[in-house]
């Protein structure tokens, strides 16, 4: 059934006029995207009581002034700080397997859903106004905010989850346990509490490790693993079942490498989470990626090249067939290159189609095809099938053997565009890679247009970057004279909230562009060395992965460490 709109509404209550209500519909025609109750408070046509108040009877919802309530520790406890600020929610009430939450926003309909997710309880929403929900978090959230420290303090003393957690682990699995275990309040908590930091900090991973003494998470942030206070042992088992629970894999299964999928809708935006169990001495493993689809902007513009750069590229990855190889280790940002690609290239007269081992990200307009090569669909397979659509513009996922590259090699003489990934350190090297896998030189030099190999290097924080001298040894290492050094400035960060302390903040790319020519096409038919290649690369205009990474440096964006640490030295 149709919800009444809100205008009626406030005007059935008496708050505004028939009248208002037309100046109210204009206004809101001149501000696209905004609600009409927030338009009407910023007019002041009615007060945050009379919202709450036509927001609960056009969602036929009870209405509650939170502030006024006195609610109990044990139901403010059963939502954690992040999780109540990210939604702004208060939790009121807990009854039988009902959670009550007051907000201020009870339109958006997705929350109760992703806190049923989160939570595992049902989920009851109550309307209050926006003045006392940030009233009661900042008076039940504000100074003694629920951490990660305090959770795992209480999971130590928690005498009777340890008990089942020895229980459950020991011999035969009892599956009714296992799932009462992982389903356990503290486990939950704990583990909502690391997925939304890991969420909230734009993390790419999430690590559980079991050791024989102790049970590490650690977080990676920023291409660097940051360890978080370690649960109690006992835990593991218990933590990564609950895993395997959200992940839809068998509890039962310790022995078999799993991997699974999670989905979730966080503040209102998709978040995926690619699982992956490894069975070890002590336990199981357990990585997660995360994939979380607004925070990366697939736009070639915001990747970080230069304009020079940008100009080289677009120019290469417009030509009519051939073949664009990105190379770099995995995490180093292929794959959004590659989209951001894509999508300056997807227009209408044009069909792109893509095989992925995953899909990472949805993209309109191009036809996306998962691997699976557990029912024998690998790259080759798929790439046989996909020519046979009739594609302008092909991405393979990556090149992982020498029936994909020849697949991938014919697509190209038969005039097509193909995009994909290789593992190399830098541009020059992918040539002998290739040769190694067992292309012929003479489709090398026939198909390959450019090869970009990209590193990402950590970003000096803005909030504290302070002016430094780098160690000798690190200048020793990118083998800087003095005379390199004569009237240069060296930045890094020295720590603050804003980077957790770690002087960094963010990422930017590095990128090497090696465009084929005559010269290399002639290089490479006669077998030349690496070296030999990567000279005439550079004498061809070509800026290597250490000359990026100096330039970012010397331009205070990086530090002379993270140089050292992402790229290699050029013989």
């Amino acid at each position: 059934m149709a919800l009444r709109r809100i205008g009626q509404i406030m005007v059935d209550l008496g708050y505004i006029s028939d009248e208002q209500l037309e100046l109210l519909v204009d206004e809101q025609n001149e501000r696209p995207g905004q609600l009409i109750g927030r338009v009407a408070m910023d007019m002041g046509l009615v007060n945050d009581e009379q919202l709450a108040q036509s927001l609960g009877e056009q969602m036929s919802l009870r209405t509650v002034a939170v502030a006024d309530l006195t609610i109990k520790p044990e139901v403010i406890e059963m939502v954690t700080e992040p999780m109540a600020q990210m939604y702004r929610i208060i939790p009121i009430e807990f009854d039988s397997d009902t959670l009550t939450v007051a907000m201020c926003d009870p339109q958006n309909l997705a929350v109760q859903d992703e806190l049923r997710t989160f939570l595992g309880y049902n989920i009851q929403v109550v309307v209050t106004t926006e003045q006392g929900i940030v009233a009661s978090l900042d008076r039940y959230y504000g100074e003694n905010t629920e951490s990660v420290e305090s959770i795992v303090s209480d999971l130590e003393d928690d005498v009777n989850l340890a008990a089942a957690a020895a229980a459950a682990e020991g011999g035969t699995v009892d599956l009714t346990s296992v799932e009462a275990l992982a389903d356990s309040a503290p486990v939950r908590k704990l583990l909502n509490m690391v997925l939304l930091i890991a969420i909230k900090d734009h993390a790419s991973d999430l690590h559980f490790e079991p050791f024989e003494d102790e049970f590490r998470i650690r977080i990676k942030a920023d291409g660097v693993l940051y360890e978080m206070v370690p649960p109690p042992r006992h835990l593991a088992f218990a933590i990564t079942t609950r895993i395997k629970v959200m992940a839809d894999l068998d509890i039962a299964e310790r022995r078999m490498p799993q991997d699974g999928r999670i989905e979730l809708n966080v503040g209102g935006h998709p978040v995926d989470l690619r699982v992956s169990v490894l069975p070890t001495m002590f336990g199981e493993s357990v990585v997660m990626r995360v994939l979380d689809r607004s925070v990366v902007s697939l736009d070639l513009k915001k990747v970080g090249m230069n304009d020079t750069l940008m100009t080289q590229f677009q120019k290469v990855i417009s030509r009519p067939n051939g073949i664009v190889l990105v190379t770099g280790p995995t995490g180093s940002g292929k794959t959004t290159t590659l989209y951001s690609a894509l999508n300056e290239l997807n227009v209408i007269e044009d069909k792109l189609i893509t095989t992925e081992d995953p899909v990472e990200y949805d993209m309109e307009g191009i036809i996306q095809v998962p691997i699976d090569a557990s029912i024998g669909n690998t790259f080759a397979q798929c790439l046989r099938a996909i020519l046979r659509q009739d594609p302008d513009k092909i991405l393979v996922g990556e090149i992982r053997d020498l029936e994909t590259a020849e697949i991938a090699v014919q697509a190209s003489l038969t005039g097509h565009m193909v995009f994909s990934t290789l593992h190399t350190n830098d541009a020059p090297g992918t040539i002998t890679r290739l040769k190694d896998m067992g292309v012929p030189t003479f489709l090398i030099t026939a198909t390959v247009e450019a090869i970009l190999a990209q590193r990402l290097v950590r970003r000096v924080c803005e909030k504290c970057r302070e002016e430094y001298a780098p160690p000798q040894e690190v200048l020793d290492d990118l083998e800087l004279t003095a005379k390199d050094l004569k009237g240069r400035k060296f930045y890094r960060g020295g720590g603050c909230e804003n980077c957790n302390n770690t002087g960094y903040k963010g990422r930017v790319g590095l990128f090497e562009l090696m465009i084929m020519n005559n010269d290399l096409r002639d290089l490479i038919m006669q077998n030349a060395s690496t070296d030999e290649i990567r000279e005439s690369a550079r004498k061809a205009g070509m800026i290597t992965l250490r000359d990026a990474g100096m330039k970012a440096a010397y331009a205070g964006t990086t530090t002379t460490e993270e140089v050292v640490r992402e790229t290699i030295i050029d013989a």
